[in-house]
């Protein structure tokens, strides 16, 4: 699985720029995330840099949970100070696990039979340490909610 991981998540270093591009355009234009119409561009795509750069950064920790949880508190923090509801919150993070896959798939890396088994067994941690995520994002967004109530 490593090697696979190491591939999917090089290609994921290499583009993260058009990966990040690709979300923006769609989370501009999704009906379910209309917090982000209004943003620029730019900083659509910003937000995606810096999620898919500390998502590779998490991946490959032998402990990734401290990490996910300290790095997605943060995510949840900038998007309540940025008055983006939870729900769009974690639709867009969705949105991003949705662009990996499928600039993965683009590259076509799922060439072999071995390939799709890692592919998947790589794809169930991306869920896992996600669902972590929304998890964490969903707790805080309670806490600072109930600070400022």
């Amino acid at each position: 699985m490593r090697v696979f991981a190491d591939r999917l998540l090089g290609i994921m270093e290499k583009n993260t720029r058009d990966i990040a591009v690709n979300w923006a355009k769609d989370v501009m234009k999704n009906p379910k995330t209309p917090s982000f119409h209004s943003m620029t561009q730019e900083q659509c795509i910003n937000y995606a840099i810096d999620f898919y750069k500390n998502f590779i950064n998490i991946y490959f920790e032998s402990r990734p949970y401290p990490k996910q949880e300290a790095y997605f508190s943060s995510y949840a923090e900038r998007r309540y100070r940025e008055g983006i509801p939870l729900h769009e919150a974690i639709y867009a993070l969705i949105m991003m696990r949705r662009h990996l896959w499928l600039y993965a798939e683009m590259q076509a890396i799922f060439m072999s039979p071995m390939d799709q088994y890692q592919a998947v067994e790589t794809l169930t941690k991306t869920i896992r340490l996600f669902d972590s995520g929304i998890y964490t994002i969903t707790k805080r967004y309670q806490e600072l909610a109930a600070q400022a109530g």
